[in-house]
Order: structure tokens, then sequence, then C-alpha cells
């Protein structure tokens, strides 16, 4: 089984996040993409997040438009930060060992890696879809993964990073949407439209329960 996970605190869900899982999805023929929502982020102040069941719902919501996507709860069922290298540990197990995983993550994000709990241990665990950007040189890449430490070579394209694991890193190019989920939050903060940004039925959630006001 080939499967993808996107990560996030998804506060909310727009169509960004969705447009990429799909994409992502056609490229590597996944069978499906879960979609995480982080229930303690490691990195961010809790307190200023919305409630972790209301953003579970809206992503939901959002990928009950699509076969191929669904949201999960497994950062929702355990206590303490919500770190990466647990999460795919559980989801290995889940889906046992034959499990071909692709971490899917923007360049900016994946540059943080360092910061992340045995972020080493990852790279023998899961194969990463790094979304890049426009103005990122190639030089730039290949410096970072050398700063790694680890055993990568590249792949038949200057876009791939093999590791001695098995596990790859694959640089890919996404339809750029210029969607934020602070830019949304403010949007309904002003009142202002939030049409187009997030999916009618995620709209209809958020006001519904009043959510960012």
């Amino acid at each position: 089984m080939r499967l993808g996970i996107l990560g996030g605190t998804f506060d909310p869900i727009h169509f960004g996040h969705l447009r990429l899982a799909e994409e992502m999805c056609e490229e590597f023929s996944l069978s499906k993409v879960l979609l995480i929502p982080c229930a303690q982020p490691p990195h961010k102040d809790e307190s200023i997040i919305t409630p972790y069941p209301e953003r579970l719902e809206m992503a939901k919501i959002a990928v009950s438009y699509s076969s191929y996507l669904e949201a999960s709860d497994i950062e929702g069922r355990r206590k303490g930060p919500s770190y990466s290298i647990e999460t795919i540990n559980i989801i290995k197990n889940l889906y046992g060992t034959d499990l071909d995983l692709f971490f899917i993550l923007g360049i900016d994000t994946f540059k943080e890696i360092t910061t992340w709990k045995n972020y080493k241990e990852l790279f023998k665990l899961t194969s990463f879809a790094v979304i890049d950007r426009p103005g990122i040189q190639k030089g730039e890449i290949n410096s970072f993964i050398e700063s790694l430490g680890l055993d990568f070579k590249k792949g038949n394209s200057e876009d791939i990073f093999i590791n001695s694991s098995g596990c790859s890193i694959y640089f890919k190019r996404a339809t750029l949407m210029d969607i934020s989920s602070t830019k949304i939050r403010q949007n309904i903060k002003t009142g202002r439209s939030i049409n187009y940004l997030v999916p009618d039925r995620v709209k209809e959630y958020i006001l519904r329960k009043d959510i960012y006001k």
C-alpha cells in the first residue's frame, strides 16, 4: 500500500491543503492521503490554537468531497505533544511493514526538520514529498541535504535523493494557491468574505460554531 500523510494545525483547513494532497496522491499513485490535524503542536503556543475537536471536524468535512483523502484523529488519541516520529510509528503498526509511506510538507517546514524529535529516524521510516517553491536554488537544496549528515545519494534526476534505508526525498512542484489559515481567520474577524478559500460546508461550520470571532 502506498499512503501519503499531510499534517498541520489546519486552523482552518483550506483549498490549498486539499489541492496539495490531491496532487500528491496522483503524483505518487497513492491509495489515499491522510490529513492529520496536529493535536498539540510542539512548536506552537497551544493557547492560541482552535480546540482540536473543531479542527478535526473541519478536516473531516473538507475531505468528504474526495474519495482519496481521509481525515485522521490519530494524534488526538494520544496524550502529550504531537511528534511526527510517534505518529509515523503508529501508522506503520496500523498498516503493516509493507506500507510505502510518503510524508508531504513544504520546503520551508522541511528545512526546520532538524528541530524535530528523533528526526534522523524519520528518514528510515518514510519518504518525503517536499513541495518546492520559486526562488529556491538547487545548490541550496543540495547543501541542506548534505548538512543532515545522512547517507543520501542523488537519484536518476536532480530532484530525488535516495537514502540507504530505501526511503527517498522527492522535491516536487504543486499548484501555488496564495491562501493561508491566518488570512482566513483575519477575514472572519474583520467581517470579510472567505468564499472560495474553504469548502462551502467548512465555511458553514465555521459560521455556525462562531469560530474565529
